[in-house]
């Protein structure tokens, strides 16, 4: 023990004599200034790496003399990028800050803060930017834009929300503002991960109180639109009011922004009083957007003949429908059963020159298999193929929940194989439905827990509808005991089991003298809220005197 005192104190004593040996060479000749000091910044931070438990080392008279603010950031940026060792680099500038009252320059805060972040240090880099708030450094707008996207993305977002706040007050300070682009990305992020109420709060609370935001018309737009996902149009609107009180006016994507929220919550006939209000009363004329907003808002509601001649007044207005326009409109026709019309949308499309895509086939496709001309889809199905455009689950799910209505099982079977050889689609619980549907009705139950199983190996989660076919289905084939294990792993997977499943499993049960079990399925069920919401425990499983395969 003695031994390794001593060489480590030879050791120190080696690197205090080049450190020396740096002050006297600086003194002597200005040349060698800038090698010297680079040198000494070496051999801080070799002290730094071999005495990373406790700097106290540096607690000396010869390093409070010589360490400045500008030797201090060449160390830490030897540390953080030479040595990749940020945690490291942090410490040495706490200590020098805390215990050599070294006031660091904004080259330091700017790379310490950046780097933090990078590694997730977020706790690190929040005492960083503590410690430049206290000196009353301004971060500028790129460092800002960083430092609040690093917390915002990290999912901290009181703290970037804090950091826009006290940046705001210091600019208030120098007469400044915070670049309304960081603040508008904040807004963003928050809306994009549905903290619609929070955003809000920060905007009220903030943004409108302190001119020091400079809120543009992108911030209004941003609100606006977070609160029109969220369905709170007329609290939209109250944002909408207040606009021109802050210099901003309202704009085309101000307007598209109500119209799409209105379609959203139904309200088709007043976005369509505001898009005549942009025709006839703004100093911008309605888009493509605009337009195809409405449309889409007729469609879903039903009323394709409003949709229809909006859909003309676009076109004699001098805006060409987009793709995505058309799709809208085709769609609509095919799911009011009107295939016709579809059909002549589609053609119209093509001769306008604009190529269908994948959605474009799944509408016309649906539109058919909803009128059950099951020889009009497979054609459709066969262009598609033409034309190289692979179906999407939408496009498997359309062609085979209409082969099941029309009993045509082999081929419906035929796509579900073609369907698990596609990798790159996640197959989804509706597609795989009406095919055990039919199976399970025409008493084939062996062949739908097969389709099961390929459904499981896919990856694909039972929603609430399969678990009800196949238990009814198991009830119906007298397979009482599966069905009492596929109704408990209906529990187990937090599945709130459907009334008729219920009802149906109950009533065989009774019927085949199974008069405990019946029981106790009615208990579960009548308990199954409480039951599935636990989750320190999982739910109870009815008892079988026998283990049966269960093929779910």
């Amino acid at each position: 023990m003695k031994m390794e005192f001593w060489s480590q104190r030879a050791s120190i004593s080696k690197i205090l004599s080049t450190a020396l040996f740096h002050g006297q060479a600086r003194s002597e000749s200005s040349n060698s200034s800038s090698s010297s000091t680079l040198w000494f910044i070496k051999v801080v931070s070799t002290l730094c790496v071999r005495h990373s438990q406790s700097l106290s080392v540096f607690n000396s008279h010869y390093f409070r003399m010589n360490l400045d603010p500008y030797v201090s950031l060449g160390v830490i940026y030897h540390i953080n990028n030479r040595l990749e060792n940020p945690g490291l680099a942090f410490g040495f500038f706490c200590y020098s800050r805390l215990n050599l009252n070294i006031n660091h320059s904004e080259s330091t805060f700017d790379m310490l803060l950046r780097s933090l972040c990078r590694v997730n240090l977020y706790d690190s880099a929040k005492l960083v930017y503590d410690y430049m708030s206290v000196d009353r450094i301004v971060l500028n707008n790129s460092l800002l834009d960083f430092v609040i996207s690093s917390f915002a993305n990290a999912g901290k977002f009181k703290i970037a929300e804090g950091i826009l706040v006290s940046q705001a007050e210091l600019c208030n300070q120098r007469e400044e503002i915070v670049s309304p682009f960081v603040c508008n990305k904040f807004l963003s992020l928050l809306i994009s991960r549905k903290r619609i109420d929070d955003a809000v709060v920060f905007f009220r609370g903030h943004v409108l109180r302190s001119r020091n935001f400079g809120a543009d018309n992108r911030t209004f737009n941003i609100v606006m639109r977070g609160l029109c996902l969220a369905g709170k149009i007329e609290k939209a609107f109250e944002i909408f009011e207040i606009m021109r009180s802050f210099g901003c006016r309202p704009d085309i994507f101000t307007y598209n922004t109500f119209i799409n929220g209105l379609c959203r919550v139904g309200n088709v006939d007043r976005a369509h009083e505001l898009l005549r209000e942009i025709q006839f009363q703004c100093e911008f004329s309605p888009d493509v957007v605009t337009y195809t907003s409405v449309i889409s808002g007729y469609c879903k509601s039903g009323k394709l003949e409003h949709a229809a001649a909006l859909f003309d007044d676009m076109i004699s207005g001098g805006i060409k429908p987009t793709l995505f326009t058309f799709n809208v409109i085709i769609d609509g026709f095919g799911k009011k059963g009107e295939v016709a019309s579809a059909v002549k949308m589609y053609e119209r499309m093509v001769s306008s020159g604009i190529h269908p895509d994948v959605v474009t086939f799944t509408c016309l496709i649906d539109g058919h298999s909803r009128v059950g001309d099951m020889d009009q889809c497979m054609k459709l199905w066969d262009e598609m193929n033409k034309r190289k455009l692979s179906p999407n689950a939408f496009t498997f799910s359309a062609v085979i929940n209409g082969l099941c209505k029309e009993n045509r099982l082999n081929e419906a079977r035929d796509l579900l194989r073609q369907l698990n050889g596609r990798a790159d689609i996640v197959p989804q619980p509706f597609i795989y439905n009406p095919v055990i549907d039919v199976f399970c009705k025409a008493g084939n139950i062996d062949e739908a827990n097969a389709i099961v199983a390929e459904m499981e190996a896919k990856g694909c989660i039972h929603d609430k509808l399969t678990f009800t076919i196949l238990i009814i289905g198991h009830c119906m084939k007298g397979r009482m005991l599966e069905a009492i294990g596929i109704y408990n792993k209906m529990l187990s997977m937090g599945c709130a089991p459907d009334i008729f499943a219920v009802n149906a499993l109950v009533s065989r049960l009774r019927k085949a003298g199974m008069a405990d079990e019946a029981n106790g399925i009615e208990r579960s069920a009548s308990n199954c809220e409480h039951t599935c919401a636990s989750s320190s425990r999982g739910p109870t499983e009815l008892r079988t005197n026998t283990i049966i395969p269960v093929a779910v």
